[in-house]
């Protein structure tokens, strides 16, 4: 039997609990193939510029769509230079589109802990410390030598089926579902 404050606490933040349940299953997806789909992220984005607008009215709306940009904006480098997928990118958007500007960066920096956690520890489990030294010198070198962004997605996609790479929804959803318990937004 469900108690009557955690009913309370879905009913009064379902917007919270609908966030939730599509991170899970972009993680799902995204530890399974590798990929967010698009058939995911963008009824994301769109469903939460109705919520806002449909909360808040045109401020509500704008505040949605400058969170949506401010999404964007925060992966859309690490993306052009072929640090992750434009499903990564999209996912935050839309988590921008639900929850605005200041928890998308609180969300944001948190994935950047648990994302580099993780990847610590798939490292340490493959036991390849000085093969993964090796790339990530490369791949600065490459950044500070290159700086060409197109050059440098370039590079990345050629080398991206020799890495072992990082589902980023993964540590996106563990780190928005951690966030959003800390900051009781689920009761």
């Amino acid at each position: 039997m469900i108690s009557t404050s955690l009913l309370d606490g879905i009913v009064n933040h379902w917007h919270i609990w609908f966030v939730s349940a599509v991170l899970v299953v972009a993680a799902v997806i995204d530890g399974w193939k590798l990929k967010v789909p698009n058939w995911l992220t963008f009824p994301m984005i769109m469903s939460g510029w109705v919520y806002s607008f449909a909360s808040g009215g045109w401020p509500g709306l704008g505040w949605s769509l400058l969170a949506t940009c401010f999404g964007l904006a925060l992966l859309y480098g690490i993306y052009m230079v072929g640090g992750m997928g434009a499903g990564d990118v999209k996912l935050l958007a839309g988590i921008g589109a639900w929850v605005h500007a200041e928890h998308t960066w609180n969300i944001f920096a948190t994935t950047a802990i648990v994302g580099g956690v993780m990847a610590v520890a798939m490292i340490a489990y493959s036991g390849r410390w000085k093969k993964h030294f090796q790339q990530f010198n490369m791949l600065i070198g490459e950044f500070v030598e290159v700086r060409d962004p197109e050059a440098l997605f370039q590079r990345a996609a050629e080398r991206k089926p020799r890495m072992y790479l990082l589902p980023y929804g993964v540590p996106m959803t563990i780190a928005a579902l951690g966030y959003f318990a800390f900051q009781g937004m689920y009761l």
